[in-house]
């Protein structure tokens, strides 16, 4: 007897072949990417709903979630794309030289997102989120190219969480001293992580100018969220039943939420330090709506009758497959948009952003709900453009 005759009928009709497209993995990119760039263009700043800003430091908010998530799926895709390209008979080599050729294209596209529309070299950020996008991809790329087992996946990315909570937790902070002794666990700008870029940089080419949140060392436990993506997309292209497959993942999920919850009582939660804890309680939730992406999308409309096809699908999640189908491209105009905006001021010494963001507040006298307004326009102006990429089959491959 076979381990598929034991599971319930309802499990055993729903299958997924091994070459079907991840339409709810499209899905929550697209979620993620349109929330992304919400959340950085939210025009009120601090005067932003709650929900809309990252933690000030320790602690977690749901705009916390949008980077790891991203992350997250690129693990999973980086699963997908490489299986895809070996079935179509793609050498391991050409695929190593793919895999730099990303990187490189992505961190470059993440100097001019930092830079634009003036590239001063002398104030040019060379972290960033596409930076670190590129350095986690091409380790974990080459990492599953050439062992594509998972069991060392997870010795890794547990080693990199227990690594980097040993750094931040014993390691002498040089001319601060020890922290939980000399100094508290996670000092604004006497940790290890802030006192390394310092090193590196100059505060200038530094985000918040003592500290970077994708910085050089935090980049290690990053690693290890992708490397989450990368075990949940070999456990998606595993031959078991897609019920089986989502409830595996809920469940993963639930213990995410649950480590990383405890291990914030030693090791806070905390975004800007990518610490240990918010690995595991990221994902947590990166997984738990991933289940339920796959509930909704590849589930319920595998058991309607009759079921669902792709194309019905991507009708009725056309407003998230548009991002998720092309995010790089997405998200690079949400951050080259404003540059380019604000270039124009409709009043002397307001530049048009602002000058927009005014304009809601005016009319719209609660500042929260305003910057909710101008957050969902700026969404829309940027949809537009990746709809019409989107209907005409354009997608920005890297």
């Amino acid at each position: 007897m076979t381990e598929s005759t034991l599971l319930p009928a309802t499990e055993r009709s729903v299958t997924i072949p091994e070459q079907h497209r991840w339409l709810s993995v499209d899905v929550l990119r697209g979620l993620t990417i349109g929330f992304m760039i919400m959340v950085n263009n939210n025009g009120g700043g601090s005067a932003a709903y709650w929900a809309m800003k990252h933690a000030n430091w320790n602690g977690f908010t749901p705009t916390d979630l949008v980077f790891p998530t991203f992350l997250f799926l690129v693990g999973i895709s980086t699963v997908f794309s490489t299986q895809a390209r070996l079935a179509k008979g793609d050498s391991r080599s050409s695929l190593l030289g793919h895999a730099f050729r990303r990187a490189i294209i992505l961190y470059l596209l993440g100097l001019v997102v930092n830079s634009f529309p003036f590239f001063h070299l002398a104030t040019m950020r060379f972290y960033g989120v596409l930076p670190r996008i590129a350095i986690c991809y091409l380790i974990v790329a080459v990492f599953y190219l050439y062992r594509p087992s998972w069991k060392d996946k997870a010795v890794v990315a547990g080693v990199c969480l227990l690594g980097y909570w040993i750094l931040m937790r014993f390691v002498p902070v040089p001319g601060y001293g020890v922290p939980t002794h000399q100094i508290s666990l996670l000092d604004k700008n006497a940790n290890l992580a802030a006192w390394l870029d310092r090193q590196i940089f100059a505060p200038h080419h530094l985000y918040e100018g003592v500290r970077d949140p994708e910085g050089l060392l935090s980049t290690i436990p990053a690693i290890a969220t992708t490397l989450i993506g990368l075990l949940t997309g070999i456990w998606l292209r595993s031959t078991r039943p897609i019920a089986q497959k989502a409830r595996a993942i809920a469940w993963a999920g639930c213990a995410g939420l649950l480590s990383g919850g405890l291990w914030n009582f030693t090791f806070p939660v905390n975004k800007k330090l990518w610490t240990s804890s918010y690995v595991l309680y990221a994902a947590g939730w990166s997984l738990l709506l991933l289940a339920l992406s796959i509930y909704l999308i590849d589930i319920l409309s595998a058991r309607r009758s009759p079921p669902a096809s792709d194309d019905q699908i991507r009708k009725r999640y056309t407003i998230l497959l548009v991002f998720g189908t092309n995010a790089i491209a997405a998200y690079v105009l949400s951050e080259l948009l404003p540059g380019a905006l604000n270039l124009f001021h409709p009043r002397p010494g307001v530049a048009f952003l602002r000058w927009f963001y005014l304009s809601i507040l005016s009319n719209l006298p609660y500042a929260p709900m305003a910057s909710m307004v101008y957050s969902i326009l700026f969404v829309a102006v940027c949809w537009v453009p990746i709809y019409v990429m989107y209907r005409r089959r354009i997608f920005l491959k890297i």
